[in-house]
């Protein structure tokens, strides 16, 4: 059984973890003020070229209002030439506005896609960072295809809001205040009317993207509990099958998939709609505002206005077209509901990630490079001596060497991964340079949490854990795992050459410190018979390969690293007998002169372990070598001898 499913935390139930409420104008004020900081003047440019644009292509109405002004003078006073005189200039006007509101959108629009790619990929690399620096529980806590939707829909998402939806309310927008502005210069009645009109443009906006908000939030979830689970089962797929859970299965996915199917129809459905919508109430207030200004024009009502022009064709006209250009920005506006909305719910997905609690560290103990004389006296050196010591600063500014030994002690540890639920209760393990320690017992009595705790993944809740007299809270985590080797049932190759997977264990060893490590764990054997040895490309977490020859490899990778301190959990377990043999005369060679935990089902691998702990539910029941274990004929004798299972 695998060791590693022991009591660990929930995963958040079945479905997923619930996203958090998005607050989203918090959330875009938040998206601008990042790519304010990521790109000031880019961002500045942009936001000018889309104002610029927005006035370039307001101005233009007034000029159309001279226009239809000096055809009414030409009509009643027949003076064509003095007409075009006065026109030609305006016309060229109007080309030369058209030309920079051309101008501008091609600015912004390319420029755009230069900012919104560059902080993207800013973005991504600082999820990614943050991510290497999250506690072991984060991913115990979240389902990994959850976890990968934060660099897919949830970055597109966020790509939509940056590159469409916040140009666009900021162009619309710009242009709605410029023509609102143009219209009060006109007429403050014809102004009114539309006004009335807007409002109701609002109220319906308001209450269908309002609809449509809620469920694309949902969608924004929903996609990523769909995508955990696919990802679940990819990775589970030969369980699945072995099972014949193939049915279970779709089922499962047939109901987060309709759920899915639910929130996007629900979300879309509305959003589909608010367009029609508002296009519509926008050509009614067109016929409204027509209607308006006829009759105003027929019962030669006094115009109100900042021109002081009368009410005629020359206002009418322009104001129409104005009508079309201020419903219609209102109407991208109203589109832009959706986009914002999911865009917003991404990008609160995302900076859900950022704010994640990191991984405490308060540790001020390192690892260093040492020069040990016969005396025992410590000097730090620059270079790699194959010595290490343990940096001790002091608050008076002194500093002290402790010898890298392996001694790690555990005295009176309780550890509960969730408050009320103990894991481990008043564990006491000590283990002395070059001993190797074993622990056995079923599957959930505490094995894996111990060296868990050891590695500082988790701290524990009360007691003390002390690696070469020093309290490891003390150590940093980087330093402490450093000097710790761990091979564990579960191996995860990566893609690469297999040189490469084997030198993952200390970054700067040679091919032929790897080539050592691989021969001393009998990983050599199977490697130069591979069709280009050591330079075979792996890929798929080495699915080309045996699950033996995958573990010896992981074997491999811990000996290049040289620890001091090894952690074996059931590290053999997927290697047949004979492979065993070769391996455990490798490993023998391997654990010589360091300290070594062992965590094991077969308990033949352990049977000359200087000490073995049984645990049972948390607790030490029993320990000592194997003779003194045969000889009480405890649970140990009835393990070993066959009278009861571990399980």
């Amino acid at each position: 059984m695998k060791e590693t499913n022991e009591k660990m935390p929930p995963k958040g139930g079945k479905m997923g973890r619930p996203a958090p409420n998005v607050n989203i104008f918090k959330t875009i004020f938040r998206v601008i003020g990042l790519l304010l900081k990521a790109y000031p003047g880019l961002l500045i440019f942009i936001s000018i070229s889309i104002l610029i644009s927005a006035v370039a292509a307001a101005v233009p109405d007034v000029l159309i209002q001279k226009i239809v002004a000096i055809i009414e003078t030409w009509i009643s006073t027949g003076n064509w030439q003095e007409a075009v005189k006065e026109i030609t200039p305006l016309i060229i006007l109007l080309i030369v506005l058209y030309a920079v509101t051309l101008a501008a959108i091609t600015a912004y629009t390319q420029l755009g896609a230069i900012l919104t790619q560059g902080f993207l990929n800013k973005m991504r690399r600082q999820m990614f960072d943050k991510m290497q620096n999250l506690p072991i529980k984060f991913f115990d806590t979240n389902k990994h295809g959850d976890i990968m939707s934060y660099y897919t829909n949830d970055i597109d998402a966020l790509r939509q809001l940056i590159s469409q939806s916040l140009p666009t309310i900021l162009r619309a927008g710009a242009v709605v205040l410029a023509v609102l502005g143009i219209m009060l210069y006109f007429s403050v009645w014809m102004t009114i009317v539309l006004l009335a009109g807007v409002v109701v443009m609002v109220i319906v906006s308001g209450k269908v993207g309002g609809g449509s908000a809620k469920y694309f939030i949902r969608q924004q979830k929903s996609i990523g509990r769909t995508e955990g689970f696919v990802q679940e089962m990819m990775n589970g797929q030969k369980v699945v099958k072995v099972f014949n859970h193939e049915e279970e299965c779709m089922e499962d996915f047939d109901k987060l998939n309709e759920e899915l199917c639910n929130d996007c129809y629900k979300a879309h459905s509305y959003a589909n709609v608010l367009g029609p919508i508002i296009q519509n109430i926008g050509n009614i207030l067109y016929v409204i505002m027509a209607m308006a200004g006829g009759i105003f024009m027929i019962t030669s009502i006094k115009n109100v206005s900042l021109s002081g022009m009368a009410f005629g064709i020359s206002i009418v006209v322009p104001f129409l077209n104005m009508t079309k250009q201020f419903t219609g920005n209102v109407n991208q506006l109203s589109q832009q509901i959706n986009s914002i909305v999911m865009g917003a719910a991404g990008a609160a997905r995302i900076f859900e990630l950022m704010d994640s609690e990191p991984e405490v560290d308060e540790g001020y103990v390192t690892l260093v490079n040492a020069v040990i004389d016969e005396n025992g006296n410590v000097t730090e050196s620059e270079t790699h001596t194959g010595q290490w010591a343990w940096k001790h600063p002091h608050g008076d500014g002194t500093l002290t060497y402790t010898p890298l030994q392996g001694d790690v002690r555990l005295t009176e540890v309780d550890f509960e991964y969730e408050e009320g639920k103990r894991v481990l209760n008043n564990i006491s393990v000590y283990a002395e340079p070059g001993q190797e320690v074993a622990f056995v017992g079923a599957t959930g009595a505490g094995k894996t949490t111990i060296t868990n705790l050891i590695n500082r993944y988790y701290d524990i809740a009360d007691g003390k854990i002390r690696y070469d007299g020093i309290n490891i809270n003390k150590i940093k985590k980087s330093d402490l795992r450093r000097s710790l080797g761990i091979v564990l049932q579960e191996t995860n190759l990566f893609t690469g050459s297999v040189m490469e997977n084997i030198r993952y264990g200390k970054l700067d060893a040679t091919d032929e410190e790897c080539i050592e490590a691989a021969k001393l764990t009998g990983a050599d054997d199977f490697i130069t018979r591979l069709p280009e040895g050591y330079n075979t490309i792996l890929s798929g977490n080495g699915a080309n390969l045996s699950q033996g020859q995958r573990q010896l490899i992981a074997i491999a990778r811990a000996a290049v690293a040289d620890p001091p301190v090894m952690i074996l959990d059931e590290a053999t377990s997927s290697i047949d007998t004979r492979t065993e043999a070769i391996v455990q005369r490798g490993m023998d060679k391997l654990m010589e002169g360091r300290t070594v935990f062992v965590i094991a089902h077969r308990l033949s691998t352990v049977k000359n372990s200087d000490v073995i702990m049984v645990l049972d539910h948390g607790e030490i029941i029993e320990k000592g070598n194997h003779e003194k274990l045969i000889a009480d004929k405890g649970t140990y004798y009835q393990l070993y001898t066959g009278a009861f299972e571990l399980e």
